[in-house]
């Protein structure tokens, strides 16, 4: 396999704001999912299970041959879950301070991102249509995942904030590259990543208020329950994705796969990709 081999995008053409809400709801569901599972059964078999599933969902998303909703939010679902064990992991069974963990990940972002536009000359979410361009996506989300669960947990337990108002300096946070991109002019694939990392800690916060018992200051919703709340979100709005196709470009009838703007470098996406 060509690792540079131009084809169809393979991650959603165009950002609305209900990528963002689903985006949102699968870092809440990852949360609440996995501190359900190490709590109701051996951990250890909760992280290998998790990462067997991780790993097969992986394949069949880097299989596929263009962006598909129903298998593209299943892979993000399961990188939130998986992403969210290992960062728990270094904390509770290796005792890692929430502070390292938070400091470690965000290094392994800066290297994944360094890496990854010193090799492609972009970041932009609207040029992975290369095999080698998907494989540094997901290794961004992986560890912005990962990023965020630690940084979520410093927050509301380090810092001692708790989980709602952690969540409420989140939402707060989140709101930044929204308005510096639509008012000074903020690169618009800083602000994506930005955003993108600040979905993290903003869905588990909440998350983990709604599920954790009310003696931690939360509503004692329970995991499980809030588990299965936000999987069926996230299916009524994946398939409402995947009905309407609000999320794909047009397609025009004279152009062949792979050659798409992205794809061969025409000025359709000049502008944003070398930013």
């Amino acid at each position: 396999m060509r690792l540079n081999r131009p084809g169809w995008s393979k991650v959603p053409e165009v950002i609305t704001a209900l990528f963002w809400i689903v985006k949102v709801l699968t870092t809440a569901q990852g949360e609440a999912t996995s501190d359900y599972f190490v709590h109701a059964i051996n951990p250890y078999l909760a992280v290998v299970g998790a990462g067997i599933v991780f790993l097969g969902v992986m394949a069949l998303q880097l299989r596929v041959h263009r962006y598909v909703a129903g298998i593209y939010w299943l892979a993000v679902t399961m990188v939130a879950i998986f992403g969210t064990m290992c960062a728990d992991a270094l904390h509770i069974q290796l005792g890692v301070p929430y502070w390292a963990s938070t400091v470690g990940f965000a290094i392994a972002v800066a290297v994944i991102f360094w890496a990854w536009h010193r090799t492609e000359g972009t970041l932009s979410i609207h040029s992975i249509v290369t095999p080698r361009r998907e494989l540094f996506y997901w290794a961004a989300v992986l560890a912005t995942f990962a990023l965020g669960t630690a940084w979520g947990d410093l927050m509301a337990f380090t810092l001692g904030l708790g989980f709602l108002t952690a969540g409420i300096v989140f939402a707060v946070v989140i709101a930044v590259p929204a308005l510096a991109h639509r008012f000074a002019a903020m690169n618009s694939v800083l602000a994506f990543w930005f955003a993108y990392v600040i979905t993290r800690p903003l869905g588990a916060s909440f998350a983990d208020w709604m599920g954790f018992p009310r003696s931690a200051g939360a509503l004692g919703w329970g995991h499980g329950t809030v588990s299965i709340g936000f999987t069926l979100l996230i299916i009524g709005c994946v398939a409402y994705l995947s009905a309407s196709r609000i999320d794909r470009a047009p397609e025009p009838s004279h152009q062949a796969p792979g050659r798409t703007p992205a794809a061969t470098g025409e000025p359709a996406l000049a502008s944003t990709d070398r930013q």
